[in-house]
């Protein structure tokens, strides 16, 4: 077979041409394929979700209907310690006073409670007995003097201190030089039943400024009331 332009072509040739022919046309005219779109970026969750995530399964607890605590609990304050401050107080509500006694002077300061052993009361004379506790009055005034002493001598009984010095003074410094709170101090220890004896103390011990005090034995007293 011959061509215008002189040329021969094989019969394969124009096999191979018709093929290529036909798979152009079949791409021109097949659909296109459509591509899948790009996925966006998942937002980043936020602390408070992710919580609310995690306690989802958790079961709340019951309100408990108490106030919140704004101030520190208080220390606890010891019964007997209650006791002993409102004994001292009833101490010091009444405070019978006797004029003549505040006046006189020149008396030795001395008690002894009926029933209590003669060899007790010398041993107390003669400074045999050791002194476990002081209280000095120095300075105070009527009702100071008697609310201490009331504090102090409930403080011996509980810590058994049978044997006390109680320093009243001379009463150089008071009107008229009287020894007042002397004599005031003698009045307040009969009233008290713990009291057994007492008497002016030694020149060494104070001389006419103290007075020695003897006490009953509270574990003695304890045991007294155990057996009745």
């Amino acid at each position: 077979m011959k061509r215008a332009s002189g040329s021969t072509l094989a019969p394969a040739t124009f096999e191979a041409l018709a093929r290529v022919r036909r798979t152009l046309r079949e791409q021109a005219t097949a659909p296109a394929i459509s591509q899948p779109a790009p996925k966006k970026p998942k937002p980043a969750e936020d602390g408070a979700m992710l919580f609310r995530r995690a306690v989802a399964d958790a079961t709340p607890l019951p309100p408990s209907n108490r106030a919140g605590r704004t101030h520190p609990r208080p220390k606890p304050v010891a019964r007997q310690r209650l006791r002993d401050e409102q004994q001292v107080m009833v101490d010091a509500l009444a405070d019978p006073w006797d004029y003549e006694a505040a006046v006189s002077t020149g008396e030795e300061l001395f008690f002894s409670r009926p029933g209590v052993p003669t060899a007790a009361v010398r041993k107390l004379r003669r400074g045999s007995w050791v002194i476990k506790g002081e209280l000095d009055l120095h300075g105070h005034t009527g009702d100071e003097a008697r609310v201490a002493l009331a504090a102090f001598l409930n403080r011996c009984m509980l810590e058994d201190r049978r044997c006390v010095r109680i320093i009243h003074g001379k009463g150089h410094g008071s009107k008229n030089r009287l020894p007042v709170l002397k004599n005031k101090v003698r009045h307040w220890l009969i009233q008290r039943e713990d009291v057994l004896a007492f008497c002016q103390a030694r020149s060494v011990d104070g001389g006419a400024g103290a007075v020695i005090v003897l006490l009953k034995s509270s574990s003695r007293q304890q045991k007294q009331k155990g057996t009745a």
